[in-house]
C-alpha cells in the first residue's frame, strides 16, 4: 500500500508541475516578478496538500515566529527535493543561491530566472564567488530572504 501511495504521490506530484509550468507560463511570464511568485507559491502549498492527503505525512516548521521582518539568510540542512519547497509558502520573497545546471532545466530555469536566482558553477571555486556576493547583497538590500543549502 505505501508503494501504491507514494507511485500516486509521485505522479501527481510532477503532473501538477508540468501542467502548472506549462499552463501558467504566459501568464507568469508577463506578471510583475513578485505577482508571479503565487505560482510557485500556490505549487507548494498544493504539494504539502497532496503529502498529507495521498502519502498521510505532516511536517511542521519550527522557529519561524524568530524570523525578523525583512532581509535574512537561511542555511537549512539540504536533504531532499522536498525541503527546496517547503518554506516557499512560508516565505514573502525568497531568492535561492542554487547550481547553475538547474538554470538549464526548460521551464523550471526560466521561472528561477524571473525570479531572480543566483546561480553558481561550482567548479568556478573562487571566481564565483565575487559574483555571488556581489548578487546577495543586490538582493538583501531588496528586502528578500536568501537560501542557501551550505552542504549543496
Amino acid at each position: 500500500m505505501i508503494a501504491l501511495r507514494s507511485i500516486l504521490f509521485n505522479t501527481i506530484f510532477y503532473a501538477n508541475l508540468i501542467i502548472r509550468m506549462i499552463v501558467l507560463s504566459p501568464y507568469y511570464f508577463v506578471a510583475p516578478r513578485l505577482t508571479a511568485y503565487a505560482i510557485p507559491k500556490n505549487w507548494a502549498r498544493s504539494n504539502h496538500w497532496l503529502m498529507r492527503i495521498i502519502v498521510g505525512t505532516t511536517f511542521e516548521i519550527e522557529g519561524l515566529e524568530n524570523l525578523p521582518d525583512g532581509s535574512y539568510i537561511l542555511a537549512p540542512k539540504h536533504q531532499s527535493f522536498w525541503d527546496t519547497y517547503a518554506l516557499l509558502p512560508r516565505l514573502k520573497d525568497p531568492v535561492y543561491i542554487l547550481k547553475r545546471e538547474l538554470m538549464w532545466i526548460p521551464l523550471f530555469g526560466w521561472y528561477a530566472k524571473k525570479q531572480r536566482m543566483i546561480p553558481v558553477d561550482r567548479g568556478a571555486r573562487g571566481k564565483v564567488m565575487v559574483e555571488v556576493l556581489k548578487r546577495t547583497k543586490e538582493e538583501l538590500s531588496t528586502g528578500r530572504q536568501l537560501i542557501i543549502y551550505p552542504e549543496g
